[in-house]
Parts: structure tokens; C-alpha cells; sequence
């Protein structure tokens, strides 16, 4: 299964739509990212990430009602520790 965290562009690194790279943030984790597949982004938009790589732009609210999902999975699955079926 593949999983695709939203998050916001706070910085570009290289506008090269080829190349295109900026700094994206996680909940206060910031991280380069790659957005060659959506090199229309610009400071401020929220994109989908999957392995290093933006693969979408999104809305703020759509990132928002993902972000809130993955907030009640970690809450249902707990630490960790045991997996729940």
C-alpha cells in the first residue's frame, strides 16, 4: 500500500520545471521535496507527497480532512506497540 502525506511548500530550492525542488513542511518537519511532477506550485500550496516526491496539489481543507484521518488512525492504533484487527 502506498501512502500520500499532504503538506505545505514554504520554500522553493530550484524553479527548473525539470529539476524542480522546495522545501516542504509536516507538521513542523521540513523536508526537500520534489516537485517536478507539479512544478505549478507555488509558496503557501499544500501538495500530496509520496516518496519524496509531490505528486498532486491539493487544497488547504483536503489536506486538512487528511491530516485529521491520519490523526484518528494514530489515535486508534496507539504507540505502536500492538496492531489492531
Amino acid at each position: 500500500m502506498c501512502l500520500a502525506v499532504p503538506g505545505k511548500v514554504v520554500e522553493w530550492l530550484d524553479p527548473d520545471p525539470l529539476f524542480a525542488t522546495a522545501v516542504v513542511e509536516f507538521g513542523g518537519i521540513r523536508r526537500t521535496v520534489s516537485l517536478a511532477c507539479v512544478p505549478e506550485s507555488r509558496i503557501g500550496d499544500y501538495v500530496l507527497v509520496h516518496a519524496g516526491v509531490a505528486i498532486c496539489q491539493v487544497d488547504e481543507e483536503e489536506a486538512a480532512r487528511v491530516l485529521a484521518t491520519l490523526e484518528d488512525l494514530e489515535d486508534h492504533l496507539g504507540d505502536g506497540d500492538e496492531v489492531r484487527r
